[in-house]
């Protein structure tokens, strides 16, 4: 564990700080600091997605990004998504369209999406399947996936 800095980010559009030691991950920084796990844990390489959060509209790997980095930065996990209890129109959409088995994959899909269509508002579905494809998803296939995404896309 190496030297220990306070930091300062914007989670979920509420200002937070939190001592963090200076190669702590901000997966870890989120689930373990914040109590915020709707980023999941899975290959801890980047490569399977479940982590993906969005850092100043990006969406990004939180277990390959330092906390330290982030200062400073706007964060969005997957809790961040619904507003007044409303959910995100990919959210509403993967619910929906039935895209959603196990559901681990899910907040990292529902992230990757929500970037997307912040960015490209109407994507056609290999765009979709571009952004998405950093995420894995062992249970329902990604027929659905990209189905929710383009519903959502729709509104």
């Amino acid at each position: 564990m190496g030297d220990r800095v306070t930091i300062a980010l914007t989670v979920n559009g509420v200002a937070r700080e939190a001592p963090v030691p200076t190669d702590e991950t901000l997966l870890e920084t989120l689930r373990a600091r914040l109590g915020l796990t709707g980023a999941k844990r899975g290959c801890d390489q980047g490569v399977c997605g479940a982590c993906t959060v969005m850092v100043d509209g990006r969406a990004v790997r939180a277990c390959l990004s330092l906390s330290v980095n982030c200062t400073g930065l706007e964060i969005v996990t997957a809790e961040g998504l619904a507003r007044d209890g409303v959910l995100d129109p990919v959210q509403r959409a993967l619910v929906e369209s039935g895209a959603i088995q196990c559901g681990f994959c899910t907040p990292g899909l529902a992230i990757a999406a929500r970037a997307l269509l912040n960015e490209n508002p109407a994507p056609t579905a290999d765009e979709i399947r571009v952004a998405v494809s950093g995420n894995i998803c062992r249970c329902s296939g990604y027929v659905k996936i990209v189905e929710a995404i383009e519903m959502a896309a729709r509104g």
